[in-house]
């Protein structure tokens, strides 16, 4: 694989943009995985790092690890107490009715069975329609890009609150439409999933000022974008 894209790097903290299909670590679940985020970005400084927070492997985007351990009681807080900004990209099926909105759908965790709150915000980015039929039942399709931000942090939770909304996010295996995801892969050749991981916002632990974190769209997400009509994001 080649060199992880850092986006952001001083003594305590490194931010890479993580590439779609890419594991942050080793897990049980893909025992037979032999590249991971983490080994690959030690590999590349020369030096230990621990991640700070997660992000799914077919979600593309930022994603912040601390070289210092002391520090990650005080990173991880900011995650759990909710005073850490994240902010998402997403292409999904349709259009929402409201342009922005607050999703407020508790979920259910994957290892204790119990019902979570889960709560994200929403705001539509920009909206088309194109000449194709991607359903067998229309003769033309509407797509949005969403921008999204998760005030909790559940497992697959955007994912499954765009698919609560009947939104799915195009190239979603698990929580998707397979007609959508058919259609994009032979239509654009696409197979990866379009959500990323695009702006983190934290105090740093150190300087305690507060540090905007950003990281680009992947290729295949910003084609995809051109080919359906969808307004590329600002960078800022």
């Amino acid at each position: 694989m080649e060199a992880l894209e850092i986006v952001y790097e001083d003594e305590s903290l490194v931010a890479i943009n993580k590439p779609a299909g890419l594991l942050v670590h080793r897990t049980k679940i893909a025992a037979g995985e032999t590249e991971f985020a983490l080994q690959l970005l030690r590999d590349q400084l020369g030096c230990w790092v621990s991640p700070v927070h997660r992000i799914d492997r077919p979600t593309s985007g930022l994603l912040l690890f601390t070289k210092k351990s002391e520090l990650l009681p005080d990173l991880k807080s900011q995650f759990e107490n909710r005073t850490a900004a994240k902010t998402y990209l997403a292409v999904c099926r349709g259009i929402p009715k409201e342009k922005s909105g607050i999703i407020d759908h508790p979920l259910t965790s994957e290892y204790s069975n119990q019902k979570q709150e889960a709560i994200s915000r929403y705001r539509v980015i920009s909206d088309s329609e194109i000449p194709f039929d991607s359903t067998g039942r229309y003769p033309s399709s509407r797509y949005s890009l969403l921008e999204v931000k998760p005030e909790t942090g559940r497992t697959h939770q955007i994912r499954k609150h765009l698919a609560h909304l009947r939104h799915y996010i195009i190239g979603d295996k698990k929580h998707g439409d397979n007609k959508q995801n058919q259609f994009f892969e032979s239509q654009f050749g696409l197979k990866n999933l379009l959500l990323h991981s695009h702006r983190l916002t934290i105090v740093h632990p150190q300087s305690k000022r507060e540090l905007i974190l950003g990281a680009d769209l992947p290729l295949h997400f910003a084609k995809v974008l051109t080919k359906i009509n969808l307004d590329q994001p600002s960078k800022s």
